[in-house]
């Protein structure tokens, strides 16, 4: 556990030089992470196909997790970028027999490849892609990210499932801010691929730190809420557009650099929010703001499972 972080009470914003110290304090290689497995590869184009994979997997046991993605990278090869250029569903389909994460099937990765393979053919990469729906003028990547997923599952998936099932498993990959969801696995890659630092990977050139949201989790959310980050109850798209706004007024140009000390934070224990322990253990001792806003519900998730993000 961190030692508890200095703040002085004559600080204008005690949160901001606690939290900033704090994210010092986190080796960001010394964890278990899916990022680590997208650092092996050196080139962008790699980077930017596994990490897209492997932040579509993260969900469920951190063990699974990094199995699911190690098995997927070993069939993609060495260079998984020529490979999803090359990818043909049907010649490939035999290749992912087994591999299974959850409720997503092998279709659902076979699919998954397909839409990938999609976006490099129509616009050469995953970021050309996106960037297709990106407008600098908005204030975050809501509706680009809205925009990102319709434009995506419009693409042909015949190849992949045949007959398309009504509920394509491939969609939870691509979720939607109007759902309500979070948006969590998206938003952890375009973290990856943007922010360029000790952590993140810098892949990405076209969108900006500043219009990132934060990758919501349950740590997030359990810190967020102590710090008084956010109003609301509930996860959802609306508690990641708080959190984040709030994270903003520290760091306009970088606000999601907070996220993966925060996260730890949590992931450490060290947030006492609603447990008996309160702030004994907590590096944030004397920024921490729990109760400090009118608490409100986030719009429930329509998507389809309940636990979309």
């Amino acid at each position: 556990m961190p030692s508890r972080l200095r703040t002085s009470n004559s600080d204008p914003s005690p949160l901001k030089q606690g939290l900033d110290e704090l994210c010092t304090l986190f080796d960001p290689q010394s964890t278990t992470d899916p990022i680590q497995i997208v650092r092996r590869f050196e080139r962008s184009a790699d980077r930017e196909v596994v990490g897209f994979c492997a932040a579509a997997l993260a969900f469920g046991r951190v063990s699974s997790v990094m199995q699911s993605i190690e098995r997927l990278v070993a069939i993609m090869g060495p260079r998984p970028a020529d490979y999803v250029r090359r990818f043909d569903p049907r010649r490939e389909a035999p290749r992912f027999r087994g591999l299974v994460h959850r409720w997503i099937r092998e279709a659902d990765l076979v699919a998954l490849l397909w839409l990938l393979k999609q976006m490099l053919d129509a616009s050469g990469s995953i970021e050309g892609f996106f960037v297709e729906g990106f407008d600098r003028a908005e204030p975050d990547l809501a509706k680009a990210l809205e925009r990102f997923s319709a434009r995506a599952l419009a693409l042909d998936l015949t190849q992949a499932y045949g007959r398309v099932p009504k509920r394509p498993g491939v969609a939870y990959f691509f979720s939607r801010p109007s759902s309500g969801g979070a948006c969590k696995r998206l938003n952890l890659f375009l973290r990856w691929m943007v922010r360029n630092d000790a952590l993140d990977l810098g892949v990405w050139t076209r969108v900006p730190a500043a219009a990132l949201v934060v990758p919501l989790d349950t740590h997030v959310i359990r810190v967020g809420k102590c710090l008084g980050l956010t109003r609301y109850t509930s996860p959802g798209w609306k508690m990641a557009q708080e959190i984040t706004s709030s994270l903003r007024a520290l760091d306009p140009a970088d606000p999601v650099k907070y996220d993966f000390a925060i996260c730890h934070l949590g992931m450490m224990n060290g947030c006492g929010f609603s447990r008996p322990q309160r702030d004994a253990q907590c590096p944030l001792r004397g920024a921490c703001r729990p109760g400090a806003r009118r608490r409100l519900r986030s719009p429930r998730p329509s998507a389809r499972p309940k636990n979309v993000r």
